[in-house]
């Protein structure tokens, strides 16, 4: 009886492996490619394509929480992505911390003077002032909290009825952007709420990913009906990023929605092919098993980066050859970042290994 109660583990799906990889890497690019000046063409174009990557992520998310809902148990399912998701995000604050109070107005700490303790519950609640990706995570624990209902509303065979309304929620509640510079009117208060609300405007923008990867997760068949699609797909991708590009809007997550689901096609379509490109493959599925602590870490990278470099963070272009110019250091700055974030994530797991730490991944994310 407990033999045939115990269901069979399911595989991890390579060309999601694989579309893991790419997310990360289009994340980096996005926060490491960006060039023009803000408004220009350039940037528009830059931030278009480049920009985004995170709609990716909240996708393979909800994805990989379908895929693996045949062995959930909500109090389980929490313990692990508190020592998985939380602890790590903890510990790889600590740079990102550390540089709030040695130099606040470099590292453009809004909350510089409030009490430490304070700070830190704030920087951990909010996540965008001690590293600024990592707004993801405050962001993705709502889903862990509410990852009960979204199954109960499955199994009521609710949650998929109601994607088109979450899909019109993403169209009319943009994601937002909140700076330290329009903030810094506010008292300490006004402020938290401000970062507060940036975080639940992210979860309320980006839910109608979740539950589209949660979708066809459960519905993989459907799959390829993308790649029979898509150059229908393609079209609306094209439509949605020029109209993106000409109204400036920053957010570009129907675009992106288009693009996961043409991605997702091809990957599915061709995942025999790219298992047969073993080095390829096999190079992918590092970086994806990587991709979460390349997300925690890559920040502290690219602000050394600017701060060796006297580099802003989106390089200003002026003229032809400074747009080659700018493009090439961008590039350069890309491959600092991915290299030294994923060479110390190397080192930090193997001396972890060397301490008979099993479980890495509480650490460092991987």
């Amino acid at each position: 009886m407990e033999e045939n109660s115990i269901k069979p583990k399911k595989q991890l799906l390579n060309y999601i492996n694989v579309f893991r990889a790419l997310a990360i890497l289009l994340i980096l690019a996005g926060h490491t490619l960006q060039i023009g000046d803000k408004g220009t063409l350039l940037n528009r174009l830059s931030v278009e394509i480049f920009t985004g990557g995170t709609a990716l992520f909240i996708f393979i998310s909800g994805f990989l929480f379908q895929h693996l809902s045949y062995k959930f148990e909500y109090k389980n399912y929490m313990v692990k992505k508190w020592k998985n998701v939380i602890v790590p995000y903890m510990i790889t604050a600590i740079p990102g911390i550390i540089l709030c109070f040695t130099i606040p107005q470099i590292y453009k700490n809004p909350f510089d003077g409030l009490n430490y303790f304070a700070q830190i519950g704030i920087f951990l609640t909010t996540g965008r002032v001690h590293n600024v990706p990592a707004w993801f995570i405050p962001m993705i624990v709502i889903f862990f909290i509410l990852s009960y209902l979204l199954l109960y509303l499955e199994k009521k065979n609710i949650l998929y009825k109601l994607l088109p309304i979450l899909i019109a929620v993403t169209v009319l509640i943009p994601r937002g952007d909140i700076e330290p510079e329009w903030v810094s009117n506010l008292d300490y208060l006004h402020k938290y709420f401000a970062y507060l609300k940036y975080v639940l405007s992210g979860f309320i923008h980006f839910t109608s990913m979740y539950v589209l990867g949660m979708y066809l997760s459960k519905y993989k068949e459907k799959i390829d009906i993308l790649y029979d699609k898509r150059l229908i797909l393609i079209f609306l991708m094209l439509v949605s990023t020029a109209s993106d590009i000409y109204f400036n809007n920053i957010n570009g997550t129907i675009s992106k929605i288009f693009l996961t689901l043409i991605v997702l096609g091809y990957l599915k379509h061709y995942d025999e092919q790219i298992k047969s490109f073993e080095k390829i493959n096999n190079a992918l599925d590092v970086i994806a098993k990587y991709s979460f602590g390349l997300f925690f870490i890559h920040w502290y990278y690219f602000f050394a980066f600017n701060q060796i470099f006297n580099t802003p963070n989106v390089i200003k272009v002026n003229s032809l050859f400074q747009t080659a110019s700018a493009a090439g250091i961008a590039f350069l700055r890309y491959l600092f970042v991915f290299t030294l974030s994923f060479l110390t994530l190397f080192l930090m797991k193997k001396g972890l290994q060397l301490l008979k730490i099993e479980n890495t991944r509480m650490f460092t994310g991987v």
